[in-house]
């Protein structure tokens, strides 16, 4: 089954809690947290996810773009997050975070880089709730799709079943009515969308739209008899 995660980076930051409201249906509320380190760009923090948590019971899942997650991501999970993303390129022990956070009550997503393989991580998986494979270069929303990715999302779901994980295989990045589709069929089922929900007249009804395209992908083909 599908899940769209609506990216509060394209929300109005002045009007978070009407806007969470906004995506009524969504499966997660995707936070975008950057420390103008790893990424360039300043987002959101702990004291926001800790508001949110209480203006919204759609579910947070914190993507940190930032440097030292070994340190900071747990704190993540405490303050209300049910599912926390750290990067490879950034964490250090990277099997210890992941099982804090799963201590602490969250799921575990490790992102990767566009320019990241996912081949090195492949004895990680069994480690982790969601592997994050990123679609643009992360720093700003309303980038442009890359369709190279697409490849690499396949290897992922290919190295996902050899395993026989229930493993979530999320992409973010460029995600809209036009690629989403492509997205479910390379073997993706968790879909964070940014502009494509909060540029829309009515971003609930955008989730709706967006969740019907990407079940329609991952839909079996009918057999033929």
């Amino acid at each position: 089954m599908a899940q769209i995660n609506p990216s509060m980076l394209s929300a109005d930051f002045s009007r978070l809690a009407e806007e969470a409201r906004a995506v009524e249906g969504a499966d997660w509320l995707h936070i975008d947290v950057m420390d103008n380190h790893f990424v360039p760009n300043l987002t959101l923090g702990l004291p926001v996810v800790e508001s949110l948590r209480k203006a919204t019971d759609i579910p947070l899942d914190c993507h940190l773009m930032i440097e030292d997650p070994d340190r900071w991501a747990p704190a993540y999970a405490e303050a209300g997050a049910g599912s926390v993303t750290f990067h490879a390129e950034a964490a250090a022990a990277p099997v210890r975070l992941a099982r804090e956070l799963r201590a602490k009550g969250a799921r575990a997503s490790m992102a990767l880089k566009p320019a990241t393989p996912i081949e090195p991580y492949e004895d990680l998986l069994p480690e982790l709730d969601m592997l994050l494979v990123m679609t643009v270069e992360p720093g700003f929303g309303g980038q442009a799709f890359l369709d190279i990715m697409l490849p690499k999302i396949r290897r992922t779901r290919r190295l996902i079943e050899r395993h026989g994980l229930s493993l979530w295989l999320q992409v973010d990045g460029g995600v809209s009515a036009e690629t989403i589709e492509r997205c479910a069929e390379a073997g993706a089922d968790v879909f964070v969308a940014g502009s494509a929900v909060y540029g829309a007249q009515d971003p609930a009804a955008a989730v709706r739209a967006l969740r019907e395209r990407a079940e329609r992908a991952l839909a079996p083909a009918p057999r033929a008899d």
